[in-house]
C-alpha cells in the first residue's frame, strides 16, 4: 500500500514543527479494544489528525482527485486561519483506488496514527458498509456527506455514522419531486416509466428502495438497469432504453460511467433534458468530454454547485494557492467536486470545534469527543456565512436522532460549457423517508443484536 504523507500548509515552513511531526511514521496502532478503553488518547497529540482516504488513480480518479484536492485545501485553509481555536491540523492520505478492501486497509493503518484518527470520510459506500461495524469499537466517527447508508440517518442505532447534508433516499426523493413538477404534479406520474441506470454496487443500489416506494405511491414503473464496474460498456443498457423508451432516466453513476452514459444517450437519441443524475453524476468530469452533446442534462446539486465566486474559494486561492501550497490545479478551485471536498472537510472541522465548546477550546479532541460535536452541530446561516459558504449551502443541525441534519438540494443543468442552477431549493419528503429509515435501522439493529440508544447515552 502506497501512502502519501503531507504536512499541512507550510509543508515547507509555515507551520510549527510539531504539526509537521504528525506525518512522520508512527508506532503501530494499539488493538481496537485498548483504543476503545482510552477514548481521550488523542488529547496527548499536539495536532488534530485527519486521515484522508482518497483515490487519485484508476477509473474513478477524474472524480476522486478534485474531491480530495478540495478536502485537503480546506484543511490547509483552516491552518492558515490559525487552526481550530489554535489547534493545527495534520493529515495523511491513503490511496484506496475506490476498492473496498484497500479502503479497509487504509482505515486500519491510519486509525491509530498521530494520537488517533479524528474521523474518517470513506468517500465510498462500499468502504462505508465495511467499516461501519468497526467504528463503534474504535470510537471513530464516519462522515458520509451525500453518500453511504441511508438508514444511518437514525443516530439512535448508528451512533458513529453521519450522512451529513443528505443521503441517497433524499436524492432520489428530490428527483421524483422534480420530474413531478415537470409533469404538472405527482398524480401525473401515473403510468410513466423511470429507468434507473445504476452502478452495480452498494452505492448504485441505495436509491432503489425509495424509488420503488414512490413508484407504488404514484403509479409509475421503475426499470432497473445495472451497469458493471467501471461502466465503460453500456451498449446493452442503452439498447434496452431505446426499446423501452422510458419517460425519464435517472443516472446513478460514478467516474467514467457517467460520461459513457451520456455518449450512449447521444448515440441512441435519448433526450438529455430527460436525464437526471445524482450528485455524484453531476460534475464537470462527467460532461466535459461530451461537451455540447450533454447540453440539457440535469443533475442534483448537493446543496452546492460550481462556486467560483464563493468567499471560501477566494480565501483558499489567496491563503493557500497564492502561497504555492495548493494541492491541485488552481483552475479547478471552486468546481463542483472540489467544493464537495471543501464542504466535507468543513463539516468535520466544525464537528471538532463544536466538541471543543464542551470539552475544552484549544485542545485536541478524541474521536469520541468529535462524535459528540458532530451529533450536536448547529451550523446556522450566520456561521456558514462567516466560514465563507454564503449562498453555497443551507444550515445543518443534527441531534441524537438525526445524524443527517438537512434534506435540501437543487437541480443544475449543463449548458454545454458550464453548470447553471435550474431549480429552487427543494426539500425531500421526510414523512416518507423517516419511516423507511426507522424500519431499515431497526432491521440492522436486529441483525447485529443492537439496542437503541437511551436518553442518557444521547447526552454522553
Amino acid at each position: 500500500m502506497k501512502f502519501r504523507s503531507i504536512a499541512l500548509l507550510a509543508a515547507l515552513s509555515a507551520l510549527p514543527a510539531f504539526v509537521l511531526a504528525q506525518t512522520a511514521p508512527a508506532k503501530p496502532a494499539a488493538p481496537a479494544a485498548k483504543a476503545a478503553a482510552k477514548p481521550a488518547a488523542a488529547a496527548t497529540a499536539k495536532a488534530q489528525f485527519f486521515p484522508v482516504l482518497s483515490y487519485r488513480t484508476g477509473a474513478y480518479a477524474p472524480n476522486g482527485a478534485p474531491w480530495a484536492n478540495g478536502y485537503v485545501d480546506y484543511l490547509k485553509l483552516v491552518n492558515a486561519r490559525g487552526g481550530m481555536n489554535g489547534v493545527k491540523i495534520s493529515f495523511e492520505e491513503c490511496e484506496t483506488g475506490y476498492a473496498t478492501d484497500r479502503g479497509v486497509e487504509c482505515y486500519e493503518r491510519l486509525k491509530g496514527k498521530n494520537g488517533g484518527a479524528t474521523l474518517f470520510h470513506p468517500l465510498s459506500t462500499g468502504i462505508t458498509f465495511a467499516i461501519t461495524e468497526k467504528a463503534p469499537g474504535d470510537k471513530i466517527p464516519i462522515i458520509t456527506a451525500g453518500y453511504g447508508r441511508s438508514e444511518s440517518q437514525d443516530g439512535n442505532v448508528f451512533k458513529w455514522n453521519f450522512p451529513l447534508a443528505g443521503h441517497y433516499w433524499v436524492a432520489a426523493d428530490i428527483l421524483v419531486q422534480q420530474i413531478a413538477k415537470k409533469e404538472g404534479g405527482l398524480d401525473k406520474l401515473r403510468g410513466k416509466k423511470v429507468a434507473l441506470v445504476y452502478h452495480d454496487s452498494p452505492y448504485g443500489k441505495e436509491p432503489i428502495a425509495l424509488l420503488q416506494e414512490r413508484g407504488k405511491m404514484h403509479g409509475f414503473e421503475v426499470q432497473l438497469l445495472p451497469v458493471t464496474h467501471p461502466g465503460v460498456e453500456q451498449k446493452a443498457t442503452w439498447l434496452q432504453i431505446r426499446q423501452n423508451r422510458p419517460d425519464y432516466v435517472f443516472l446513478w453513476g460514478w467516474g467514467v460511467m457517467n460520461g459513457t452514459a451520456l455518449k450512449e444517450a447521444v448515440a441512441t437519441g435519448y433526450p438529455r433534458e430527460k436525464m437526471y443524475g445524482v450528485w455524484w453524476a453531476a460534475a464537470e468530469p462527467d460532461v466535459k468530454d461530451v461537451g455540447d452533446g450533454a447540453r440539457g442534462y440535469n443533475g442534483l446539486a448537493m446543496q452546492h454547485g460550481a462556486e467560483p465566486g464563493a468567499k471560501v474559494v477566494k480565501d483558499i486561492l489567496a491563503m493557500v494557492h497564492d502561497k504555492g501550497q495548493g494541492t491541485g490545479a488552481k483552475d479547478e478551485v471552486g468546481s463542483v467536486l472540489y467544493m464537495r471536498g471543501a464542504m466535507s472537510a468543513m463539516l468535520g472541522v466544525e464537528g471538532v470545534k463544536r466538541a471543543q465548546e464542551r470539552y475544552g477550546k484549544g485542545k485536541v479532541m478524541s474521536g469520541e469527543q468529535t462524535r459528540w460535536g458532530l451529533e450536536n452541530l448547529a451550523l446556522d446561516q450566520k456561521k456558514l456565512d462567516a466560514l465563507g459558504f454564503a449562498g453555497v449551502m443551507r444550515p445543518i443541525s443534527t441531534s441524537c436522532a438525526d445524524h443527517m441534519g438537512s434534506a435540501w438540494a437543487r437541480i443544475h443543468t449543463w449548458d454545454g460549457k458550464k453548470w447553471n442552477f435550474s431549480s429552487d431549493w427543494m426539500q425531500a419528503d421526510e414523512s416518507i423517508i423517516k419511516p423507511m429509515v426507522r424500519q431499515a435501522a431497526d432491521k440492522y439493529a436486529a441483525e447485529k443484536k443492537l439496542t437503541r440508544r437511551t436518553p442518557e447515552d444521547c447526552q454522553s
